[in-house]
């Protein structure tokens, strides 16, 4: 791999530094400081933070916004874009505001079904897929042309990442590879419990390339409570919790929130010593302080 765009997470990676992403969510509101107070609990522990887009399709500020936003106080955004809420004339409008404004780093992404939110009455634009996105933003990267063919000047220089969820259980190989074959640079995966079922999968994908071709950050998230990983099981696809894991969280009781740090800190651990995985995902539910907890105690610390 070689490095594309002005990314200074795409250079960490390259260096082969174990990266840490982080997340933020703009809030339901139009209070900038809620985003700025956010992004200034990661800095210094994080490379990079998503800036969530529309998350469980639920309206919130808008990502590009909350771009700037982190930008601002010094954190380097990943800009989240679904397509299930523009058209391509948006889509093209937000990648070109969302790099004037600092953004490096995009995270292509389908988005949650709108019936799950919200506004279970929204229309779906989906006017182009993940994979078209993806071929957009790196031949306007590439080649300085929009999907008209007008010439974009400048045009978005964009490390260009996706999502999978590899604990799936009918998961299939060839939807990634699709993803990388359209340009994808990075891959955040869905939250992993399942160590033993993540290295498994890892072996699995190995012969295909797919840590040659891309850098996979292995997204995690430390649980609050026993409720908290019973409802993730029940609702977010692909996240697969073990008996030990809701053994150590039930016998915890009161202390499940430390407990929850605990075990994330040692599926960290874990992930270093998997050949090919290139960071973590590290998602807080909310939490930054969870977040630090979880960075620091993996020994994750200083950042570059």
């Amino acid at each position: 791999m070689t490095l594309r765009s002005e990314s200074r997470l795409e250079r960490l990676l390259h260096d082969g530094v174990f990266a840490v992403t982080a997340e933020v969510v703009p809030p339901r509101g139009a209070d900038a400081e809620a985003v700025r107070r956010q992004a200034r609990g990661l800095l210094g522990y994080a490379d990079a933070v998503n800036v969530t887009d529309n998350p469980s399709s639920s309206a919130h500020m808008s990502s590009v916004a909350g771009a700037a936003l982190v930008a601002g106080e010094g954190l380097e955004p990943v800009v989240q874009v679904t397509v299930r809420d523009r058209n391509r004339l948006a889509i093209t409008a937000d990648l070109l505001g969302a790099w004037a404004l600092g953004a490096r780093n995009i995270l292509c992404l389908t988005g949650d079904p709108a019936a799950i939110g919200d506004h279970p009455d929204a229309v779906e634009v989906k006017d182009l897929d993940v994979l078209e996105l993806v071929r957009f933003v790196t031949t306007m990267r590439d080649e300085g042309r929009l999907l008209s063919g007008a010439e974009a000047d400048p045009a978005p220089r964009y490390f260009v990442g996706v999502a999978d969820v590899p604990l799936a259980e009918r998961y299939e190989p060839a939807r990634l590879e699709a993803k990388i074959d359209a340009g994808a640079d990075f891959v955040q995966t869905q939250i992993v419990y399942d160590l033993d079922a993540l290295r498994a999968w890892a072996e699995a994908v190995r012969p295909r390339g797919i840590f040659e071709r891309a850098f996979v950050l292995v997204g995690v998230a430390p649980p609050r409570s026993l409720r908290s990983v019973r409802f993730m099981q029940e609702h977010l696809p692909g996240v697969a919790v073990p008996d030990a894991v809701v053994g150590r969280l039930e016998a915890a009781g009161e202390d499940a929130a430390a407990e929850g740090v605990r075990l994330t800190v040692e599926i960290v651990e874990g992930l270093r010593s998997i050949p090919g995985i290139s960071g973590v995902h590290v998602m807080g539910l909310g939490r930054e302080a969870a977040v630090r907890a979880v960075i620091e105690g993996a020994g994750l610390l200083p950042r570059p």
